[in-house]
């Protein structure tokens, strides 16, 4: 199992826009970190930023980065809604938007879904596994217990993950492992968007 958060780019804008106005993938004035212009469609690393999706290798998520090269033959495909990364720049710092209005993500309702799958060897046998991951941000009211984020009134959410985060569900296939189906589930609940703001 491999969990990408993915984002290793932000945009900034390379030409200053009118006041108050809400700057846009569209306008063609948002750069990439290493100076690519943002543009519609999928990038050559697999981003759509307009339509919220990453869809290629796991090492793509994160610019082919020499860590990662041990799982580069993964694929991995994610979709995050406009809290986890917009695709626009409403506040005007220059960057495509992560939960904006709020102090971080937590209570923004950010989401994000990671599925993952892959293949290796054992045993002279070729194992096939996949991997599906639902994120959300923990609700401003929830705290956390023991790894797991809880609801305000004790119903647990799912373990943490990269701090303001909570695992909802995870399913696992990997007939080599004996991995099948569902591995967990949130008793309060693994719907995205659930803990809207």
């Amino acid at each position: 199992m491999l969990i990408s958060s993915g984002f290793v780019i932000a945009g900034k804008m390379k030409n200053g826009e009118t006041a108050g106005q809400c700057v846009t993938i569209q306008d063609r004035t948002l750069y990439g970190s290493d100076g690519s212009l943002l543009t519609l469609g999928f990038n050559e690393w697999g981003y759509n930023y307009q339509g919220h999706l990453f869809n290629g290798m796991y090492c793509d998520s994160y610019r082919d980065a020499a860590w990662c090269q041990e799982w580069k033959d993964v694929k991995l495909a994610m979709k995050w809604n406009d809290a986890w990364l917009s695709n626009k720049d409403r506040n005007r710092d220059g960057l495509l938007d992560r939960y904006f209005g709020y102090a971080s993500y937590i209570g923004s309702g950010a989401w994000l879904t990671n599925h993952q799958s892959g293949e290796y060897e054992q045993d002279g046998k070729t194992c096939n596994w996949n991997y599906f991951v639902k994120i959300v941000a923990a609700p401003a009211d929830a705290y956390v217990k023991d790894g797991f984020w809880y609801t305000a009134d004790d119903v647990e959410i799912g373990k943490v993950i990269w701090g303001a985060f909570a695992i909802t569900q995870q399913i696992e296939n990997d007939d080599c492992a004996g991995l099948h189906g569902l591995q967990y589930v949130s008793p309060a609940g693994a719907g995205l968007g659930i803990y809207k703001p």
